[in-house]
This record gives C-alpha cells, sequence and structure tokens, in this order.
C-alpha cells in the first residue's frame, strides 16, 4: 500500500504486522538519514533537508552526537566499570550501537534497547546480537511512560535493577517541551537504579547559533515534530542530584574527546554530559 510500510522482521512469529505511516517524518530516520543510513522515506529526507538548509553543518553534528554515544560507552563500561545498560530513544541501529561498544569493553555487558518508532522493531534482531557472555534485548516503548519501562518483563530479566545501571539518553530528551515535564521522566528513572548508576545526556543548544537554531526548530514544526533546544542550565537540570562527571555539561565535541581538542568546540550544536547517582 503506497505510504505505508510493514514489519517482516518481528522478533516473534507471531508478532502483530505493524503499519507505518511513512508519509509522516520520525525523528529516528531522519537521524538515520543524517548518519547515510538507508531506513528512511521521502518525509525524512524532505524534514533532514530542510533542517541542514536552516544548519548546513547538522550532519557533521550528528555524526559528533554519535561519536559520543561511543565515548560515553567506553567511559561507562571500561573507567566506571558499568555492566548494564538502558538504552532509551535508542533509534535505528548504525555502527558502533551501544551494545557491540560495551560488549567490546566487557563481553558481559547487558543491554536494553527501548524506542516507540515501529521501524525500529525491524531491527530488533540485530540489536539483540549479543556477546554469549552477555544479553540484550529490546522493547517498543516511550520514554513518557517510564513505569511501564521500568516495568517491562525484558527490562527486568536482562538487567539486575539492584545494581549499577547506565541510562542513555542520547538525543531524546530534545522531543519534549517543559510542558510534558521530561524531568519527571527522569527523576522516575534514575529514583529506580541504585546508588552508583549514570545517566548520559545529550541535547542540542541555542546557545552556540540562535538564529540556526531556530531555522532548525522551524523545519521540524512545520513537519510535525516538536524540537526544543535548550541551554546549559537547563541541560544540567536532568541531572539534578547526580554527581557531574568532569568535564560537566560541555559541548558535545569537548566532552572527553578523542585526540586533540576541537578548533571550535561550539561548532556542533549539543551539549554532552554524564552524572553518577550518589
Amino acid at each position: 500500500m503506497s505510504g505505508e510500510w510493514y514489519d517482516s522482521m518481528a522478533p516473534e512469529e507471531d508478532a502483530p504486522i505493524v503499519e507505518i505511516d511513512t508519509s509522516v517524518a520520525h525523528s529516528a530516520r531522519v537521524y538515520d538519514y543524517w548518519l547515510g543510513g538507508k531506513d528512511n522515506f521521502a518525509a525524512d529526507r524532505a524534514l533532514g533537508d530542510a533542517m541542514i538548509q536552516a544548519i548546513p553543518s547538522l550532519v557533521t553534528m550528528a555524526r559528533a552526537n554519535r561519536d559520543f554515544l561511543g565515548r560515553a560507552v567506553r567511559y561507562l563500561a571500561g573507567e566506571a566499570g558499568v555492566r548494564q545498560f538502558l538504552d532509551i530513544g535508542t533509534g535505528i541501529p548504525a555502527a558502533g550501537n551501544t551494545h557491540e561498544v560495551a560488549q567490546e569493553a566487557n563481553p558481559e555487558s547487558r543491554v536494553v534497547y527501548v524506542d516507540n518508532d515501529p521501524i525500529v522493531l525491524a531491527h530488533a534482531r540485530a540489536l539483540m546480537a549479543s556477546h554469549p557472555a552477555g544479553k540484550t534485548a529490546f522493547i517498543q516503548g516511550d520514554i513518557r511512560e517510564p513505569e511501564k519501562i521500568l516495568a517491562s518483563p525484558a527490562v527486568r530479566e536482562t538487567l539486575d535493577l539492584g545494581q549499577p545501571v547506565a541510562l542513555m539518553l542520547i538525543a531524546i530528551l530534545m522531543l519534549f517541551g517543559d510542558d510534558e515535564n521530561p524531568q519527571s521522566w527522569v527523576r522516575t528513572l534514575v529514583g529506580a537504579l541504585p546508588s552508583g548508576s549514570y545517566v548520559a545526556v545529550t541535547h542540542p543548544t541555542g546557545d552556540f547559533n540562535p538564529g540556526e537554531m531556530a531555522g532548525a526548530v522551524a523545519a521540524a514544526q512545520h513537519a510535525g515534530i516538536n524540537l526544543v533546544p535548550r541551554g546549559q542550565a537547563e541541560v544540567a537540570a536532568f541531572l539534578d542530584g547526580l554527581d557531574l562527571i568532569d568535564p560537566g555539561v560541555a559541548p558535545v565535541l569537548a566532552w572527553r574527546p578523542d585526540g586533540a581538542n576541537p578548533a571550535d568546540p561550539r561548532s556542533a550544536y549539543y551539549y554532552a554530559a554524564i552524572g553518577r547517582k550518589p
């Protein structure tokens, strides 16, 4: 049927057929387009191009955000010694997924992915291709319902919530305005995790180039997607009560970069941060 796509790779034989309206852009598929993926449709590419028109360096920024994910997971699985990850807003798989990076550092790492885009369900097998010593799982869920995520059998069977967990919130909180109180969702999730757990966040900001960011926001809103840039203090508020890992809430390019510090860390309009629950 024109304008629709049907899931043919559900992880279970009797899983219901999922219908997706491909005429409407989705943030995960737009991000896939920027990263050079193939799991996107005309509406996603149209929005992606409109946002690139507003911010010409947006593809580079998307890659910078993805690179931070790798650095963050390497830090958490390595230096911090975390063995469990809850990745909400997973998106469509690309090179260097959370479980791949974590299990390279420690094969026993366990990862649960959560996303509300049905197309990600088609990639569940790739997301669950765990190292034999570890375990991965995928659930279709929504950060707006944190209690349901925490109560999911897949979460309970894969993660031990009595042991430290790294909560990954990479480029997801930007989709919700303060009127929805996303801070409360983060508090609920963090509240269910024990001492020694971590939260990793990236978030776009208008602090570095307000004009270009305003153009990207307008393009997203025109396509029916909410995009809410936030300032440094607003991003830090998501990590209230946590001990920030050095360098704190920093431009994404300046958060423990691989190699030399970038010439202009503010050229990617994202903040990044990791906090530890005391």
